[in-house]
């Protein structure tokens, strides 16, 4: 039976310059690959052996891209090995198969949606009524599902994010912050459910995931066995459970010992977290 491998993106498995933590001399930084490039500019980069290992895992297992990032946002991104017969945008939302989106699975999220949460509508006036121009840089809606800000992280009033949550905790979302941006996400719009999905249709009997952030939670909770990062929310909180495994590593070296553990996992080979 084929083995699933579910893994967020960014700060997970691809990571923008700020976001490198690249605190060694500079004479000893990994080689980088940039897999992503947005505006002619180079966004997103992982080092060149975990390139070489995500090339090895697309041989080994059903590796599955799992992003909060909208549809045409992961299609700029270039990720080494083979094209991946399935995608997960939007936090679940989009079901990509073979690069195209799945009506049926987009047709089911909303009628969930529908009946389980308040309105994207009464969440985005929230936030358009209380979050302050000086420190908002943009309001967003993704793929018509959920919200989004990006923010001055320096000038964010350090409750505001908390008292968000409590508010919208009581219609049905959840809050989450992850660098510059403050997400406000429909509870049942979730990474796992799209998942589990992907599992039938395959017949995988074994779910590999990772990830950062609060929003990843349940991805990592429904899965065998799992791994995070040493930074992001999920860290910050020190978040954990039975099956998962809080790694040291920060930063693109983070992602580079992901990779290598979901390739270990995947062969069956050495025990999920145990030192290289």
């Amino acid at each position: 039976m084929p083995v699933l491998v579910a893994s967020d993106l960014d700060r997970t498995l691809i990571y923008s310059a700020a976001a490198l933590a690249l605190t060694m001399p500079d004479a000893r930084a990994p080689r980088l690959l940039c897999v992503e490039v947005h505006e002619s500019r180079p966004l997103s980069y992982m080092t060149e052996t975990a390139a070489q290992l995500l090339t090895d895992l697309g041989d080994a297992a059903v590796f599955v891209p799992t992003t909060t990032r909208t549809r045409k946002q992961y299609q700029r991104i270039n990720l080494p090995g083979p094209e991946p017969a399935y995608a997960i945008c939007a936090n679940g939302g989009h079901l990509l198969v073979d690069g195209a989106t799945d009506h049926d699975w987009h047709a089911r999220v909303l009628a969930r949606l529908a009946d389980e949460c308040a309105p994207l509508e009464e969440i985005r006036e929230h936030l358009m009524r209380t979050a302050d121009p000086v420190w908002v840089r943009k309001h967003r809606v993704a793929e018509d599902l959920f919200a989004y800000l990006v923010v001055e992280r320096e000038l964010l009033p350090e409750d505001w994010v908390k008292e968000l949550a409590a508010w919208a905790e009581n219609r049905g979302w959840t809050v989450s912050l992850q660098g510059r941006k403050i997400y406000a996400v429909p509870k049942p719009l979730t990474k796992s459910a799209a998942v589990r999905e992907v599992a039938r249709r395959t017949g995988a009997e074994l779910t590999l995931a990772a990830g950062d952030s609060l929003l990843d939670a349940d991805l990592l909770l429904a899965a065998d066995r799992g791994w995070r990062p040493g930074h992001g929310e999920l860290a910050e909180t020190q978040w954990t459970a039975p099956a998962i495994t809080a790694l040291p590593e920060r930063g693109v070296l983070a992602g580079e010992r992901i990779t290598r553990e979901f390739l270990r996992a995947a062969r069956g080979g050495t025990t999920a977290g145990q030192a290289r």
